[in-house]
């Protein structure tokens, strides 16, 4: 029988007293959570995970003191000091700039999330569990942001990929594998193997046999065509 996986342990950071302790409680109800703290600035989260040593933390993108990108400066700070603590940023809006600057360091341990997906504790608990291993997510909707930016640029790599490709991709940047790929797309797992091959030829990427790293290579590629990576709407 094989043993229980042991608790994942979180600090939460939200301004927001209702968000942040709703939130907590949320995940308290799921099996294999331990919520150590909450708090509501980047300052107190990070003071929080010297103390505490979390395995990962979910944090608002805008916080204290000025409400902009602090969640994102914790995020860089965390992953310095603590390079084992996996960080899942939450933003109000599906902007590409945001998830570009998250992950400008690199992209190892990092989740990128809309605030929606607070409802979908599944899904969260997944990029928690997925950041505390090393690996990345990035939210669906901003990967389709990007690449359709991306496909509308003349002469983009991107838009030499087939309708599947993209698929494939959308799947590769949520951390799946070439099983859960051929899942949910109803393909065979030569064929999404096949499909990442092609990708990454046409994307002129390296293929990468781990995970998290062969997602962290696609979004490196659509972060550094991303010519607006510092601009777009407010976050929060």
């Amino acid at each position: 029988m094989a043993e229980p996986r042991p608790a994942l342990r979180i600090v939460i950071a939200d301004d927001d007293y209702l968000l942040r302790e709703g939130t907590a409680r949320l995940l308290s109800y799921v099996g294999g959570i331990d919520v150590l703290e909450t708090v509501g600035s980047a300052e107190a989260l990070v003071d929080a995970v010297r103390r505490l040593l979390p395995d990962a933390v979910l944090t608002d993108i805008r916080m204290p003191p000025g409400h902009q990108m602090e969640g994102i400066e914790a995020a860089h700070a965390i992953r310095r000091e603590h390079p084992g603590v996996g960080v899942v940023v939450l933003s109000q809006h599906a902007a590409p700039a945001y998830a570009v600057e998250l992950f400008r360091e690199g992209t190892a341990g990092l989740a990128y999330l809309l605030k929606e997906r607070i409802g979908d504790v599944e899904e969260v608990v997944r990029a928690l569990r997925e950041t505390a291993a090393g690996g990345s997510v990035i939210d669906p909707r901003i990967v389709e942001a990007l690449i359709a930016r991306r496909s509308r640029d003349e002469g983009s790599p991107i838009a030499e990929l087939s309708a599947r490709e993209l698929e494939v991709l959308r799947e590769m940047a949520r951390g799946k594998t070439n099983t859960a790929i051929a899942e949910t797309l109803v393909l065979s797992v030569s064929a999404v193997e096949k499909y990442v091959g092609a990708i990454f030829d046409k994307l002129g990427l390296a293929a990468e046999p781990a995970l998290h790293r062969r997602v962290a290579a696609v979004l490196a590629y659509l972060r550094s065509t991303d010519r607006d990576a510092h601009s777009g709407g407010q976050a929060g």
